[in-house]
């Protein structure tokens, strides 16, 4: 009954939110979706859109339609370098709600941090009710639930974007470690090839210079002459009388 009520309450919330952005100007618009730290904030693309996570594909259809209508740069043609980064925030938005797969990741991380919320507002209730103090807390005022909720959510759409970005990084390297390895293993075989080919091209070179070497080996041994040798002569011996 509890979750019922904060899911309605929420429901309203959220249509409060589009009832008042749907009168923002152009301009207002386009500051919204590049407000500083925007590159985190369009994470969620309901946020993006403001619009409720259980709207119609109607709903979002038209939503679209409306708002990228309102940011588009030949709407606003004063400004138009930061209407195309608000178009394409824009932009972005929808189609990653018209992928199934994507809405759900993104309705799995609205969940999780309103469960989240909850989960820590009951938990400090009961340590209120422990230590015998009155059990309320700020959350329970439906502007403050809304704005913790929020931000647990966009804290949980911020992690989760860290986190691809470093398997991004990571499967970046081992591609690159991987090319580089290919790299050098073809041009280790290029050279083996290369030096293969220019063996087999000087082999009758070289067995033609050893066939010469050989054949002046023989013709020097046959005109070497004998060594002569002096003999010394022959003392003779003096006959004494």
């Amino acid at each position: 009954m509890l979750c019922q009520l904060a899911s309605e309450r929420d429901q309203d919330d959220v249509k409060q939110i589009e009832k008042r952005d749907s009168v923002l100007t152009s301009k207002q618009q386009i500051d919204r979706l590049l407000r500083p730290g925007s590159s985190y904030f369009n994470l969620n693309p309901f946020e993006v859109l403001q619009i409720d996570p259980e709207a119609t594909d109607e709903e979002l259809k038209k939503r679209f339609r409306a708002l990228s209508i309102l940011v588009h740069p030949d709407k606003n043609q004063d400004d138009p370098d930061r209407a195309q980064l608000a178009f394409e925030a824009v932009d972005k938005a929808y189609k990653n709600l018209l992928d199934p797969e994507q809405k759900k990741r993104a309705v799995d991380v609205i969940q999780a941090g309103r469960e989240y919320v909850e989960h820590n507002m009951k938990e400090k209730k009961k340590q209120l009710k422990k230590d015998g103090k009155p059990q309320f807390l700020e959350e329970d005022d439906p502007e403050m639930f809304r704005q913790a909720v929020y931000k647990q959510t966009m804290k949980l759409f911020a992690e989760l974007e860290i986190k691809r970005k470093e398997r991004e990084a990571k499967d970046m390297h081992e591609r690159k470690r991987a090319r580089e390895e290919e790299i050098e293993t073809a041009e280790k075989a290029k050279r083996e090839r290369e030096w293969q080919k220019n063996f087999e091209e000087t082999r009758d070179g070289r067995v033609d210079s050893w066939r010469s070497f050989q054949a002046g080996k023989s013709k020097a041994k046959k005109e070497k002459k004998p060594r002569s040798f002096l003999k010394p002569p022959k003392v003779k011996m003096e006959q004494r009388e």
